[in-house]
């Protein structure tokens, strides 16, 4: 029998309190670029696509902190009060193949004993050998594996994007179902990435989100269908969708980013995800579309994934299955007009935060 992750054992527990509707308020930086260790989920993803020569990459970095309510008041230093994971992922897009590995570990708080550790005043995370920090405006990840590993610098190009009503972005019907939210769209994208022993000097364009919530799904949602889009011009496009054990949207939102920098952020019943191709994993025998046709107020697109096969395992750490990757975005008539990430939950299994 397959021996339960320990994130799952240690937030099987039912929360102590019950939750809050999150309220507005102004997102202070570079303090919410640090971790918010009293709320219950929280994570930092960074998507891009990377080049060297005629050598195309995509690739994902993420760092969740879970916090556990039934060990806060305990005293002792091995006590797990925050859990963090982290996956990383590299698309070969020239081999048709993903790489992918996962970190788990657990923080007590004391000072000495952590194999895990974030920062409340900026973005300084460390997972045993991974980390992610931002010093200035740039931010540095380093995260080895044993077939890949990711060195890479991302510097921002453009302002941040604060996703739904100036960083508070709904996820449900319910108030209570929302996080605090931005964006960082158009970072510029150097260093390396080595893949089985041979390194490449690359650059590219990533994107990255920061969220943290107490309540991020309803319970009648299974998973949820993302975008992240950097557009050639400059421009960025954000959708969203949670959904239903039938396939129907339960919640919708996003946003779309000008050149000009304009900001267009979509309400409930704007956005509209329609599967066009479905791809069935030969690993969890889900079927995940792996091309949609996206409507929204900013415009209808259509998204394909690079490569098929781009599922993660994360059974070993957040206990799901989900696929995430690396994708192109063609406009209305069919013109290649970006790139980024799409990422598919709730497809193996339904999700449980």
């Amino acid at each position: 029998m397959r021996r339960r992750p320990l994130l799952g054992l240690l937030l099987a527990a039912p929360w102590a309190t019950p939750t809050l509707a999150l309220p507005a308020k102004a997102l202070v930086f570079p303090r919410d670029h640090g971790a918010h260790p009293d709320f219950r989920i929280e994570w930092w993803y960074i998507t891009g696509h990377a080049q060297a020569g005629e050598r195309e990459f995509g690739f994902q970095l993420t760092f969740f902190r879970f916090r556990v309510e039934s060990t806060q008041a305990m005293s002792s230093g091995f006590a797990a009060k925050q859990l963090f994971a982290a996956h990383a992922a590299v698309t070969d897009v020239q081999g048709r193949k993903l790489w992918h590995d996962q970190r788990i570990a657990r923080s007590s708080g004391a000072p000495g004993l952590d194999l895990a550790t974030a920062s409340a005043q900026d973005t300084v995370l460390r997972l045993r050998d991974w980390s992610l920090r931002r010093e200035g405006e740039v931010y540095t990840a380093r995260l080895p594996a044993d077939e890949f590993a990711l060195a890479l610098q991302f510097s921002p190009t453009q302002p941040l994007l604060l996703q739904g009503e100036q960083g508070l972005s709904r996820k449900g019907p319910e108030r209570q179902q929302a996080s605090y939210y931005y964006s960082m769209p158009q970072l510029a994208v150097r260093g390396s990435i080595r893949l089985k022993g041979r390194s490449f000097e690359v650059t590219g364009r990533a994107w990255l989100d920061h969220e943290w919530s107490n309540e991020l799904m309803h319970p009648a949602a299974v998973g949820w269908d993302w975008i992240g889009m950097n557009l050639f011009d400059g421009s960025a496009l954000t959708a969203f969708r949670l959904r239903r054990k039938n396939g129907l949207a339960l919640w919708d939102g996003g946003s779309f980013r000008s050149t000009e920098g304009g900001l267009t952020s979509f309400s409930q019943g704007d956005v509209q995800f329609s599967p066009q191709r479905q791809w069935k994993s030969p690993l969890s025998q889900a079927s995940y579309p792996v091309e949609w046709l996206v409507q929204t107020p900013a415009g209808n697109y259509t998204v394909k994934a690079v490569i098929d096969n781009q599922e993660l395992d994360s059974r070993a750490s957040t206990g799901a299955i989900y696929w995430e990757g690396l994708s192109e975005l063609f406009d209305s008539k069919g013109h290649r007009v970006g790139r980024g990430y799409l990422e598919m939950t709730g497809y193996a299994g339904a999700l449980r935060l």
